[in-house]
């Protein structure tokens, strides 16, 4: 792997970090007034935050794996440009899966808001 990769990884880890680490204190901080209230709002704060990460997880995946299969693609009709129809049909088919699993995902999320 080149240095430009995890550079740009050690960004992208330090930025969830700091999501994390600033999201700490709002969640903390409630009213501590009402025990029941308190310990519904933290219900829904964990549902939001487990939402959150859930989609933001299948979101990234899912991109991750489109880019892969369309360079993929892309650098094998390149080679073979006799094969484009198969490599192209093939190529819909594999992100029209990943992007279904994308949707179950984001229908999870939604039944843990709105069921759970």
């Amino acid at each position: 792997m080149n240095r430009r990769f995890f550079k740009k990884l050690f960004v992208l880890a330090l930025a969830v970090v700091l999501v994390l680490a600033l999201a700490a204190p709002v969640l903390a901080a409630g009213d501590t007034a009402g025990g029941a209230e308190t310990a519904e709002g933290s219900v829904i704060g964990s549902k939001a935050i487990a939402a959150g990460i859930a989609v933001g997880i299948a979101a990234a995946g899912g991109a991750v794996a489109m880019g892969l299969a369309t360079a993929k693609s892309t650098e094998s009709i390149a080679r073979q440009p006799e094969a484009e129809g198969k490599i192209r049909t093939t190529l819909m088919l594999g992100l029209v899966f990943i992007e279904t699993a994308i949707i179950y995902a984001l229908l999870v999320v939604i039944l843990i808001i709105f069921v759970l």
